[in-house]
């Protein structure tokens, strides 16, 4: 029998803790009723289900008899899922970060009945080590605290709930200018690796919005070094151990400054994110690996993450029997075991592994004898060296992956975080749909029809209004500002990729719902939660662009399009209000807004507004189509105004003068509220565009 309440909650997360000997509680009313009931502080744990550390908290502590007495004695336990519930973890961990300087999973916080923390960490050893309180030392010390210094705690819960709610207050500025782009150049030049590309020294993430940002300056400022940094990074992480050269797909982050040895999760927001800006990359730079690599994401997510609905599901852990990585790693014995003997020295000498193992373990710093594939030269200098065509090094080296592919899936399996979030799966439509719509791969433009089909029969309600997790045929939790951006992103994507309004209806209709509920119409900007959600410390505002870029971030830019494409002037100034509300930030450390830099980008111009007249399906019209996403022209917006299409005319009444001439399909170009001469014929469209 379960000791603790954690048993019938959807999260696999909390699923995972659902036979710890705590007395876990889920996030919820009878918990905060227990903690006055019996007058108990609350010990509240915050993680998810492929987060390495918090499997070793788990193991160390909440597995452990002794630790878990002493929980249960001094406090009523909570545990929360951050991917579940990202405005409770939001909130927590800027508490954190106020506290202790940094942040991170596992989240832990000591708080009052009444959601008010007054000691936070992040992972804490069942023993103390080098400086570090530990588990059986830190709870004795705080169960005497509240019980001796009761005052002491909810003066300092005060302080830090006042401390929190002026860090939630923005004073708007007059807002970005091109001073700002530049200033955010200048400091990703200074922070880039010219070494091994990526920014800093480690641990390094992939940042792909940062990569975006760096492309369309270097598209506005004609400055190469800005494209050499794209470059030079994107072909680095896709030679480097942090991408799976084996079954593709990026896991989280390297743990160095080479890009060799990563945390091995791989998440689903990371491959959108890395999918766009490879496909990106290509159409800027016309680099084949690009393309390779973005096509490759697409493979992984659809063989590994794809619910049979169509949606995709979260996360596959660093872990597997208990140890992180050892899915992933080779010994060379294997590979000579495996394989003919040229294919294995071949595969040896390419993928750089070594007898005593290619890499030193993160904690104890010895090599283990197992290796990380990787690439330290290109595949056509690796080709040139061995005398043969790029052609036949890869063909030879693609049937040795599929053999290594196959004995890795008799492994078992890291575990598999299946629920379903609307915000990861709104980048995920936006990533296929525009890697589709450039590649011209019909493919990838149904498979993210598909996943949004599925958000829109099971995460969204009659009113229109989202819902965040779907796990075992429960749809449940309010959708936050994320949910609301990052799938109106996709359904914009979408209508470029087929034109077809319905989904530009849904965009439209998704951004009022999202004004309407969670737009500060004293300040402007977005909060994260809804003005119905549960109250905690406050409302907060997302702005900062870390691994996932922020609901204000994307909705920027949402913001500037829809504007842009429907003619609505009130939009655009709402776009304006979020840079000026969050100026100060960005002039501070522009190197933390990757994504907002982008909208601010689009705002100041040049951009274009780009209209095809003419019918979907006709060779003449998808020829034009075809020429405008052969360049990259990153800020623009592209409407097709179909005969007989009235929908289109209503949502841009522009268009009605924007017909097709004589009987033939046109493209009319604006750039910066000027427009050209349409064209019917694409050679002279080509040389409007560049």
């Amino acid at each position: 029998m379960s000791s603790n309440q954690l048993f019938d909650e959807k999260s696999p997360y909390l699923q995972q803790h659902a036979d710890n000997p705590v007395h876990w509680y889920p996030w919820g009313e009878e918990a905060f009723e227990a903690a006055k009931d019996r007058d108990k502080p609350i010990f509240l744990s915050i993680g998810y289900a492929t987060c390495h550390w918090c499997h070793v908290m788990a193991h160390e502590s909440f597995e452990d008899e002794e630790v878990a007495n002493l929980m249960n004695e001094a406090f009523i336990n909570i545990k929360v899922d951050r991917e579940e519930r990202p405005d409770i973890d939001n909130t927590y961990m800027t508490v954190c970060q106020m506290m202790t300087g940094s942040g991170g999973w596992p989240l832990t916080i000591f708080m009052t009945p009444e959601k008010q923390p007054f000691y936070a960490g992040t992972y804490i050893p069942k023993r103390g080590r080098q400086g570090r309180p530990g588990m059986v030392d830190l709870i004795p010390w705080i169960r005497d605290l509240w019980k001796n210094e009761r005052d002491k705690v909810y003066r300092s819960a005060r302080e830090i709930k006042d401390a929190f709610q002026k860090s939630n207050v923005q004073t708007p500025g007059k807002g970005p200018s091109q001073e700002t782009l530049n200033k955010a150049f200048h400091q990703f030049k200074q922070q880039f690796d010219r070494q091994h590309g990526g920014f800093g020294q480690s641990p390094k993430f992939p940042s792909p919005h940062n990569l975006m940002f760096l492309l369309r300056y270097w598209k506005q400022s004609g400055d190469q070094q800005a494209l050499v940094m794209v470059e030079q990074t994107l072909e680095a992480m896709r030679r480097g151990g942090v991408y799976d050269h084996i079954g593709y797909g990026f896991h989280r982050y390297a743990t160095d400054a080479q890009w060799l040895l990563p945390h091995f999760e791989k998440m689903l927001y990371d491959q959108a994110l890395l999918m766009m800006a490879y496909t990106e990359g290509w159409q800027a730079t016309g680099n084949g690996l690009f393309k390779q690599t973005a096509d490759e994401i697409a493979t992984y997510i659809s063989r590994d993450l794809l619910d049979e609905n169509g949606a995709f599901y979260s996360a596959e852990d660093a872990d597997s029997e208990g140890e992180e990585g050892k899915f992933y790693v080779w010994s060379t014995q294997e590979i000579r075991d495996l394989l003919p003997t040229a294919d294995a020295e071949l595969f040896i000498e390419v993928y750089n592994l070594e007898d005593q193992g290619n890499f030193k373990e993160e904690a104890s710093g010895q090599k283990t004898g197992k290796n990380i594939p990787h690439l330290q030269k290109s595949i056509e200098d690796l080709a040139a060296e061995r005398d043969m065509t790029v052609e036949e090094l890869n063909k030879k080296l693609n049937s040795i992956r599929k053999k290594l592919f196959q004995e890795r899936e008799k492994r078992v399996r890291p575990f598999l975080d299946d629920k379903i979030l609307t915000d990861w799966n709104g980048l995920a439509i936006a990533a296929l749909a525009k890697a589709g719509t450039i590649f011209q791969e019909q493919e990838y433009i149904e498979r993210a029809e598909r996943a949004f089909g599925f958000i829109s029969a099971n995460l969204q309600k009659e009113d229109g209004t989202l819902l965040h997790r779907y796990r075992e045929g429960e749809a449940a939790i309010d959708g936050n500002a994320d949910d609301y951006a990052f799938l109106t992103w996709g359904l914009l994507e979408l209508y470029e990729a087929t034109f077809d309004t319905e989904y530009l209806q849904e965009a439209l209709r998704l951004n009022d719902i999202f004004i309407e509920h969670f737009w500060d119409r004293e300040n402007g900007g977005f909060y994260f939660t809804s003005h119905q959600s549960e109250e905690l410390l406050g409302r907060k505002k997302e702005v900062y662009d870390g691994a996932i870029p922020s609901g204000n971030s994307v909705a920027m830019q949402n913001l500037v399009r829809l504007g842009r494409i429907t003619g609505n002037t009130g939009w655009e100034e709402k776009a304006e209000q979020i840079g000026q509300l969050f100026s100060e930030q960005l002039e501070k450390a522009p190197t933390g807004f990757g994504q907002m830099l982008q909208g601010v980008g689009f705002g100041l111009g040049p951009s274009y507004e780009i209209v095809i007249a003419g019918r979907k399906d006709t060779p003449a019209t998808r020829q034009l189509r075809d020429e405008i996403f052969s360049h990259f022209i990153p800020c623009k917006v592209v409407i097709l105004n179909e005969p007989g299409d009235e929908t289109i005319r209503e949502l841009a009444p522009y268009t009605r003068d924007q017909p097709m001439i004589e009987g033939k399909s046109a493209v009319y170009v604006c750039r910066n509220y000027s427009c050209e001469r349409p064209v019917t014929e694409p050679e002279k469209l080509a040389q409007q565009l560049s």
